[in-house]
């Protein structure tokens, strides 16, 4: 069975997080994925390799999970025959992908603008910190970094005096999805007008697109919004409540919403009318939550769930990641998938959350060992024979 994007090859020159991230989606998506790595190996092949929980058969969690369906060949692209090595793959390629400090790919040769001349239909993409241009882009950055720059950080937590992160490192993860889209864009451009161009990914920009309508509702009024903890700043009851067991969210959008949760709990003061409507709802939102707290708390989540459920009132378990990797419509949509490991044995991670109806044929190959690749590429896609990979080897050009 195929896949949408068999046919396109990238070269992954990405490390960490935010760039393998996206070269795994599109390595998902059947994109043809060759991990271009220094002699020593990629960074993240060391985190947590030797973590006798985090690990598997010298495989660290990051590494595991980022890097499926991807070739692995060493190139020292420092190195002026292997830059030559890199710049023949290029001619040979659709895409290369990097996250390298803006200001790498030009020292390195391995920018657009070098690359275009080599192949004119060659599509690049970085992601950075800050972009390619602009007063900062040369500061280095990582995920809290952006992400407390971008201002989602001032509206997250329980108040003003202490701002958090996202549980989830939506800086480098958010960079390596609009990477992808990027890259599918461009894609499609060079199919209709013949050439290719360069992908400018800032982390920072994905934050502020992220703010989205606060961005806009502060723009309007000049307002700083702070943090609500799980509670909404316009819906009521919109929060996290505890159970006899655990927590529930309950999420009453519409006022229709309301009225099915007011004749499930049956209690008395919350069936005054006056609180049929958003407005006044909100203005009570301090009495509102303390009732809901008060009554849920007699059950356990489950009960609470199935009970809202069965009357439609948005609602969910806070399941901590045992719950949420064993729910039945998460296993049911192949979100967790085993992957083989290449000495033996697979390892379950997360699946490809997207689903096509003519091209969803989910596979996947394990994540390379160290240059494993190497040879099978280079005689494959570029042609060169065992001798010439031997002599590229013995001069510590290509492993």
């Amino acid at each position: 069975m195929s896949k949408p994007l068999e046919g396109i090859r990238i070269l992954d020159l990405t490390h960490m997080l935010s760039g393998p991230y996206a070269g795994m989606l599109l390595a998902d998506l059947g994109a043809e994925t060759i991990k271009i790595e220094p002699l020593a190996g990629e960074g993240t092949r060391s985190l947590l390799a030797n973590d006798p929980r985090h690990s598997f058969k010298g495989m660290g969690a990051y590494f595991l999970t980022l890097n499926r369906n991807k070739q692995s060949v060493c190139v020292d692209l420092k190195n002026e025959q292997g830059l030559a090595v890199f710049h023949d793959l290029v001619r040979n390629a659709d895409v290369v992908l990097d996250n390298f400090s803006a200001g790498v790919p030009r020292k390195l040769k391995i920018d657009f603008e070098h690359l275009k001349q080599i192949n004119p239909r060659i599509i690049t993409c970085s992601v950075s910190g800050f972009g390619q241009d602009g007063p900062n882009y040369l500061r280095p950055a990582f995920d809290q970094v952006v992400q407390g720059i971008g201002g989602g950080m001032s509206i997250t937590g329980l108040d003003a005096k202490t701002p958090m992160r996202a549980g989830i490192p939506i800086g480098d993860l958010g960079g390596g999805m609009f990477a992808v889209m990027g890259v599918l864009a461009a894609l499609q451009a060079r199919h209709s007008k013949g050439h290719g161009q360069h992908v400018d990914i800032s982390m920072l920009d994905c934050q502020v697109s992220m703010l989205n309508y606060m961005a806009t509702m502060h723009l309007l009024s000049g307002e700083n919004p702070e943090p609500l903890g799980n509670g909404h700043f316009v819906h009521v009851p919109y929060n996290t409540y505890a159970t006899s067991d655990g927590f529930i969210v309950i999420a009453v959008i519409f006022d229709s919403f309301w009225d099915n949760l007011v004749g499930l709990l049956d209690v008395e003061e919350l069936k005054d009318p006056k609180y049929k409507t958003q407005p006044v709802r909100l203005a009570n939102k301090t009495l509102i939550d303390g009732i809901l707290d008060e009554v849920l708390q007699a059950n356990t989540t489950a009960y609470w769930v199935e009970q809202l459920t069965a009357v439609r009132v948005p609602c969910g378990p806070v399941n901590r990641f045992s719950d949420a990797l064993a729910d039945p419509q998460v296993r049911h949509r192949q979100m967790v998938v085993d992957i083989p490991h290449p000495l033996g044995g697979s390892v379950e991670v997360p699946g490809n959350p997207i689903k096509l109806s003519a091209d969803n044929a989910d596979t996947y190959t394990a994540p390379p060992l160290l240059g494993e690749h190497t040879d099978r590429v280079l005689q494959q896609v570029l042609g060169y024979d065992a001798a010439r990979i031997a002599e590229l080897k013995q001069q510590k050009v290509v492993g």
